[in-house]
């Protein structure tokens, strides 16, 4: 197992998590849910902790634990004052290694009860949608939250077989960051079991993404309409990340973007829009999100449709080009005062084999992104014509009318939940 730290003068707290290379992605088809199932069952009570024991022992400590699952990795984390550094660790290794899987049927429940919230969600909805209308039938494209009838049939011996195949030490980090010493955390984790022996974890085989042009369109009793227009990006050891960081600003990821101030401050046609990015091991993607009322939905098609157009053909101006790096590099200075933001930067980097960049090289390469950059960009990325559309609402029918701006293709179905939080 690798261990990284991050010692970050005069605070009192460290940040620490278990990142582990299972999630959504690492599913056949009939183990979707698998590894969200896990990453519960993880809080039911160990070798030596009863479920009840793990939250007393964090809540004396003024402290919580907690996990999430995603699509590529699997994290369960805290933040503790440091005199609690080795108290922490010590149940949360008990979890990561020793899960007793007690309480199955309880926890199965309460999982099932999550997908049937997801499912409720239509806001929630249409982000998986999106990914089906995107990736199709590849992994990516499927829920992290997982299938219902996968999580209802699966029984405490199989996900025993999951947990051993990939929570092996090989396939995990364990990250700190604060009031922390890293050779004191290498013992602490060696006393607790996380250097004992393992195979590299087992995985399907991978197979690169299709992409295809998709409509999805699920009908639901909403009061808006739900949009999501999407399509393949680049993936995570792409250069360009930095300069889709700064085109993704531009677009709609601030209030003085060009998607919040047209669709929005303009014309009042949605109350939420923005665009957004993800990248994993071997793909990517892009999107937009726009939500609006049955009233609105020709016109905020169409609006979006022609700042895309405008867009694809001007994707920045000077100004916007200064103002989205000034953007870009403050948020990440100032997300970094936290000690959690800095142990979630560093797990998923060693996991995923990212190069991990000073503060000052992450700003040197936001800084040498031009217009060109973004021009070539937006040119690949963003043509409406490459875009998949997914859609939440009541009338079917009347959604593809609206999409006619985009030159939108015949539908398709489909049908999905977001990266969860425990």
């Amino acid at each position: 197992m690798r261990v990284i730290t991050e010692p970050v003068p005069a605070v009192r707290s460290v940040a620490l998590g278990f990142w582990i290379g299972t999630g959504s992605v690492i599913e056949t088809d009939d183990e979707a849910g698998l590894s969200h199932l896990l990453e519960h069952m993880l809080f039911r009570g160990t070798e030596r902790y009863r479920s009840e024991e793990i939250d007393q022992i964090f809540d004396a400590m003024g402290a919580e634990v907690n996990a999430g699952t995603g699509k590529e990795n699997t994290s369960v984390f805290t933040r503790v004052l440091d005199r609690h550094l080795e108290r922490a660790l010590d149940v949360m290794s008990d979890m990561i290694w020793r899960p007793v899987f007690g309480e199955l049927e309880a926890e199965r429940e309460v999982v099932l009860e999550e997908i049937a919230m997801y499912e409720d969600d239509p806001q929630d909805r249409v982000f998986d949608l999106l990914g089906e209308a995107v990736f199709g039938h590849h992994p990516l494209g499927r829920a992290i939250i997982g299938r219902a009838e996968v999580v209802a049939g699966t029984d405490r011996e199989r996900l025993a077989a999951f947990h051993a195949a990939r929570y092996v030490p090989a396939n995990i980090v364990l990250a700190g960051a604060g009031s922390i010493d890293h050779d004191e955390l290498v013992a602490l984790a060696e006393e607790a079991g996380a250097a004992r022996g393992g195979t590299e974890a087992e995985r399907p085989p991978e197979v690169a993404p299709a992409y295809e042009r998709r409509v999805c369109f699920l009908r639901k009793d909403t009061e808006q309409y739900h949009v999501c227009l999407g399509g393949p990006g680049i993936d995570r050891h792409d250069e360009r990340r930095f300069a889709l960081r700064v085109l993704d600003t531009i677009l709609g990821g601030t209030s003085s973007s060009r998607l919040f101030q047209e669709v929005r401050e303009r014309r009042g046609l949605a109350y939420s829009v923005f665009s957004f990015n993800s990248q994993h091991a071997n793909a990517g993607e892009v999107g937009l999100y726009v939500g609006t009322r049955a009233d609105n939905l020709v016109e905020a098609v169409a609006v979006v449709a022609d700042e895309l157009a405008r867009f694809a053909e001007n994707p920045a101006t000077d100004e916007e080009l200064v103002r989205a790096r000034e953007n870009v590099k403050g948020r990440l200075v100032l997300s970094l005062e936290s000690t959690s933001a800095r142990m979630n930067r560093l797990g998923p980097a060693i996991l995923n084999e990212i190069p991990i960049l000073s503060v000052d090289e992450v700003i040197e390469r936001i800084d040498a992104v031009t217009l060109d950059d973004l021009r070539a960009l937006a040119a690949e990325l963003w043509p409406s014509e490459r875009l998949a559309v997914a859609g939440v609402g009541v009338d079917e029918e009347a959604f593809h009318a609206a999409l006619a701006p985009l030159g939108a293709p015949a539908p398709a179905t489909a049908s999905s939940g977001p990266p969860e939080q425990r």
